[in-house]
């Protein structure tokens, strides 16, 4: 049972990877790149990010039915020495654009550059909230995106920690709230948690060593995303912190190294950044999907 469900995983990933090269390459076999315009959206590409559209265009996307407003929020903090502390600003900004762009009928709204954790003079990356002002946000933007005419609200994250209990908690209850009413807000937590944890199996089925902060999943994914921009390709090869597995009991006699990574980054790279990334957004797609359709 395990051996197949990680069968169909792999498969997966490897359709996946197929489909982006097909798509990327014209009818000779050489890859075309499409034209992009100065905010990095190709020409050929539909306008789907509420910051970049004016009031008409979200008013003509609303009537042709991108009723679906999708929020992503992402963080500021440390990353280890290699990786830009926005990283999950970036990497959200890109995630959500992508299901965006796949489901067809959303928007992606202004990625949250904050989310619950905690400033550290040791480790000067981080600028963080609580878990109620998280909530607060989450229910303010929300309620707006209903006000602006959306029927279906998605509530994602790209941290993870105590986090999921909050999204869950503001769509349980606002969904409560708006469902008379035809409206309905949801919690897509398989972007982030599902998505990471097979992924994280894959790694280890694949000889990868155990990483979770600023391991293999997030630089390789950076990588992938803004190659040198986003991480510090000298620094990979130290790239190495505190290897403790996550959930086990430290060793009262090793050294804890303190520099921000969880585990070892060293073989981070940018095909396996694409698997990841490839994965959060396929995973959110089909949960989303299956939420908007349980509501008909």
């Amino acid at each position: 049972m395990i051996i197949a469900r990680h069968a169909t995983l792999a498969t997966t990933v490897l359709a996946l990877i197929a489909a982006s090269a097909c798509s990327s390459a014209s009818p000779g076999g050489s890859t075309v790149p499409s034209p992009v315009t100065q905010s990095g959206r190709r020409a050929d590409e539909p306008l789907v990010e509420f910051e970049m559209m004016t009031w008409p265009e979200v008013k003509t996307a609303l009537a042709a039915g991108k009723t679906t407003a999708l929020f992503y929020t992402g963080g500021t903090e440390q990353r280890g020495p290699q990786n830009v502390n926005g990283g999950h600003t970036l990497m959200g900004r890109a995630t959500v654009k992508a299901i965006a762009l796949r489901l067809g009928n959303a928007i992606a709204m202004p990625v949250l550059p904050y989310t619950p954790n905690r400033a550290s003079a040791t480790l000067p990356g981080t600028i963080g909230l609580t878990d109620t002002l998280l909530m607060s946000i989450l229910e303010r933007v929300s309620e707006e995106a209903i006000a602006t005419g959306f029927k279906n609200v998605v509530l994602m994250g790209d941290h993870g920690g105590g986090q999921p209990n909050a999204y869950r908690d503001v769509a349980k209850r606002l969904d409560a709230k708006h469902a008379k009413d035809g409206v309905h807000v949801f919690f897509c937590d398989s972007v982030y948690s599902k998505a990471n944890a097979d992924f994280d199996k894959w790694l280890t089925d694949h000889g990868y060593p155990t990483s979770s902060h600023a391991g293999i999943p997030d630089t390789s994914e950076m990588l992938y995303l803004g190659g040198e921009s986003w991480t510090r390709l000298a620094l990979l090869p130290t790239a190495v912190g505190d290897t403790t597995p996550r959930g086990a009991a430290r060793d009262p006699n090793a050294p804890r190294v303190n520099n921000g990574i969880s585990g070892d980054a060293r073989r981070s790279t940018a095909a396996l950044g694409k698997m990841i990334f490839d994965m959060k957004v396929d995973y959110a797609v089909k949960q989303i999907q299956g939420f908007v359709r349980s509501t008909r």
